[in-house]
């Protein structure tokens, strides 16, 4: 891991962790506009996030998913693009659920092909967050799991993955709860206890005590259901004490409110519950959620409606409907999910299968049939200035008679790797079968081209243990003349060879007027 790379890990974790605006100060010593490594681009999301300025966020993960993209790097593109969903999906931006469920899956599918630990493990948690955020539970954990399983051991970020565990489990619990699913929303405290407590004893390095008491809080919340409510109310009002003091953000805090007026009632504190909600309900942040507002309403209609409220009787029954209705949109959702991976993964099947049916089995670069693809529909821009090559290779019959066609078809390989490494990303190498290679290099001119070809052949000449050269013809032409272009560079590559090859001509009318 670069050292770049382990001070966006460590300016993530103080970002999320009541730092923001220290991490944001750091973290923009190192980005100037869409330049800079994607990594701090994300820092400085997260950081304008904690600070409450979510548009600000958005443009930092645009610059973000730039930089991820000239830095070939997916697991950082798609943690850009599954932040930015869920951003978007909360400020009622963008094209919606349909659309954060796309750039879900596209990000997932991403993140799944990342090999640097660190944006690997920042791009699974984007995704989970962005489930999270549409309620998905059953597709959260598993990316939690993947995350911390990534992370060393020795920092805060195991905890902050546990602890995020915990979190999902109490919010799916509240989920459960509207919909009077009591056993399944017990079975899910108890699983957000375990996670929580596993966060208490994990806590790493700088900021291990703000995410054990980060932890502390969705530990004691768990509890409220169960044999100690005394002990869960104490703990979240200790909990919270901390928090608030650490500059916790309400929003970070609102889901506790519920779990904390439940384990006062049932302490036999009933007025002190309907307190805490009264000013829970008075306080809760505009961007909370729906399952938090509901959860808090219910929660204190629930207490009213023990005194007597008809008016209480009547709003619960209300909700009770839309929370049931809630649920068979989260379900339908789910299953539309599940469908848009099916074709998601038929997608990149498919392209995979197109690219493997363009590619050269034996040295991996394009075939014949992807070369007069791309012949083809260079001719459909007729103007377009290009120059093609036609490469072949010198003594290539004696490798495979002296040493064997295995020694033969590693030359080719090395050949190949040695020809590519000359040309620019948009130049086309391939091999048109046996010992012979064609090039096409568009916006380039013959003479700059030449002067490519002339440093393919000394490629070529440096391969160690490899006696093979190769003799290179060179033709400049506009696209609509291509099919002419290729016979005067295979002539001007036999002129070559006729000379005794290892070497490059660019055809000229003159040279060969005879």
């Amino acid at each position: 891991m670069s050292e770049t790379t382990q001070q966006a890990a460590r300016l993530l974790e103080m970002a999320q962790s009541g730092r923001a605006a220290a991490a944001l100060r750091r973290a923009e010593t190192y980005l100037a506009g869409a330049d800079g490594p994607a990594g701090m681009h994300f820092v400085r999301a997260i950081a304008l996030t904690n600070l409450g300025d979510p548009h600000a966020a958005v443009e930092a993960l645009d610059l973000m998913a730039e930089a991820a993209i000239a830095q070939d790097s997916p697991g950082w593109l798609g943690c850009a693009l599954a932040t930015r969903a869920s951003h978007q999906l909360r400020l009622g931006e963008g094209e919606g659920e349909a659309g954060v469920l796309q750039d879900l899956i596209t990000a997932e599918f991403a993140v799944a092909g990342e090999t640097d630990p660190t944006a690997a493990v920042n791009g699974r948690v984007a995704v989970a967050i962005g489930y999270f955020e549409l309620r998905l539970y059953e597709l959260v954990g598993a990316h939690y799991d993947a995350a911390y399983e990534m992370s060393p051991a020795d920092n805060g970020n195991r905890a902050m993955w546990l602890f995020n565990h915990a979190e999902m489990h109490l919010y799916w619990a509240l989920e459960l709860y509207q919909i009077g699913q009591i056993e399944a929303a017990e079975s899910h405290t108890a699983q957000a206890e375990h996670y929580a407590l596993r966060a208490v004893d994990e806590a790493r390095g700088p900021d291990a005590a703000a995410w054990r008491d980060t932890a502390l809080l969705a530990a004691a919340c768990a509890r409220a259901d169960r044999e100690d409510p005394a002990g869960a109310a104490a703990d979240i009002e200790e909990a919270l004490r901390v928090l608030e003091a650490r500059g916790m953000s309400a929003t970070a805090l609102a889901y506790s409110r519920p779990f904390q007026a439940v384990a006062l009632r049932r302490s036999g504190r009933p007025d002190e519950a309907l307190a805490v909600l009264e000013r829970a309900v008075a306080a809760l942040p505009a961007d909370a959620g729906w399952l938090i507002v509901a959860a808090t309403q219910r929660t204190k209609a629930v207490l009213l409606a023990a005194r007597g409220s008809a008016g209480a009787q009547v709003g619960m029954a209300y909700g009770d409907t839309l929370a049931a209705a809630m649920w068979r949109h989260r379900l339908r959702m789910l299953q539309s999910v599940e469908a848009m991976k099916s074709f998601e993964l038929l997608r990149i099947q498919h392209e995979q299968a197109a690219r493997a049916a363009a590619l050269d089995a034996l040295t991996g670069i394009a075939n014949r049939g992807a070369f007069d693809r791309a012949v083809r529909q260079a001719q459909t821009r007729p103007a377009d200035l290009l120059t093609v090559m036609v490469v072949d290779t010198d003594k290539f019959k004696q490798i495979n008679d002296t040493a064997g066609h295995a020694a033969g078809d590693a030359a080719l390989r090395a050949i190949a790797d040695a020809l590519g490494a000359e040309l620019r990303e948009e130049d086309l190498l391939a091999r048109l079968g046996g010992d012979e290679f064609a090039v096409l290099l568009p916006g380039l001119g013959a003479d700059t081209a030449l002067r490519v070809a002339e440093r393919m052949v000394l490629a070529v000449r440096a391969i160690a243990d490899c006696p093979a050269t190769v003799s290179i013809g060179v033709a400049g032409t506009y696209a609509g003349d291509l099919p002419d272009a290729l016979r005067r560079a295979d002539q001007a590559m036999y002129r070559v060879k006729r000379g005794g090859g290892d070497g490059a001509e660019e055809w000229a009318a003159t040279a060969y007027a005879a």
